[in-house]
């Protein structure tokens, strides 16, 4: 069952399967809109997760039918009344969070069913691979509601698709499938309805397996690789690849492919 954290309004649910830490979006009243608790819920846990060996990976999902619809209107209508400086710190806290899940070691993967719409799917795209259901429904929904788009949502989306098509989602605002955000790139592993959490559990128990220093190090590389240009990527391999080679890891890894068995890795994950 859950271990739900009452200090965080039960904002984030949260459980362990083996080495994968499961978090998910507790506000389906509101088709799990964001909330403080739950701002402030996932990155304590991501925080958590980083300094904790035993997990090898996190997936983040929502709570009764949909990963999140983005921001509580009704909350966002008040803070014209806010000086705008205020209304910029009140969004770092969706920025901040963003920075938490590129920062965290550990892979996060996001398994979508229904609604990611607006703050919902700069959130959905923030994660290091994304499972969704054929029928989930993706938006830019910001334009419909006289908004520009935050979170990240424009320069995750520009790593996938052409300047016109971003342009398309964002001007429009229109609902992308499952099926077409796999067809885009966007989505790694396509399921059935009421499957994805099931599929991004299986894909983060695989990952969890892996080394954890090398895993640290490779989400890093595949964060960087869109933004730089060839030569700071060779340099920043060029700083990985050495460090990788000293590594208990590595010397496991390439002692059991020699002895041509599978390696174990997870006698090597011990408290810092």
């Amino acid at each position: 069952m859950p271990v739900i954290d009452n200090a965080l309004d039960n904002a984030l649910l949260t459980r362990r399967d083996g080495a994968v830490l499961v978090l998910s979006n507790n506000n389906p009243g509101a088709r799990n809109a964001l909330t403080p608790g739950f701002y402030a819920g996932l990155t304590q846990a991501l925080h958590a997760a980083a300094c904790d060996p035993a997990i090898g990976a996190v997936v983040l999902t929502g709570e009764g039918g949909h990963f999140c619809s983005g921001g509580d209107l009704r909350q966002l209508i008040h803070r014209r009344e806010l000086p705008i400086a205020e209304r910029r710190q009140r969004l770092e806290l969706l920025h901040n969070l963003v920075r938490a899940l590129r920062d965290c070691p550990k892979p996060v993967i996001m398994a979508v069913e229904g609604a990611a719409a607006g703050a919902g799917l700069s959130l959905a795209l923030a994660g290091d691979m994304l499972v969704a259901a054929k029928n989930a429904q993706f938006s830019v929904a910001y334009v419909k509601v006289g908004l520009t788009p935050d979170g990240g949502a424009t320069a995750l989306l520009a790593e996938f698709v052409s300047r016109q098509v971003l342009t398309e989602l964002c001007l429009t605002g229109e609902r992308v499938s499952g099926e077409r955000m796999h067809q885009l790139g966007v989505v790694n592993r396509l399921t059935e309805p009421g499957q994805a959490l099931q599929a991004a559990l299986a894909l983060a128990q695989q990952v969890a397996a892996g080394p954890e220093l090398a895993t640290a190090r490779i989400k890093h590389l595949c964060r960087m690789a869109p933004r730089n240009t060839l030569e700071q990527q060779l340099d920043l391999e060029a700083l990985y690849m050495p460090l990788s080679q000293e590594t208990e890891e590595s010397r496991e890894g390439i002692g059991a492919f020699l002895e041509k068995r599978a390696p174990d890795f997870a006698r090597l994950r011990t408290p810092r």
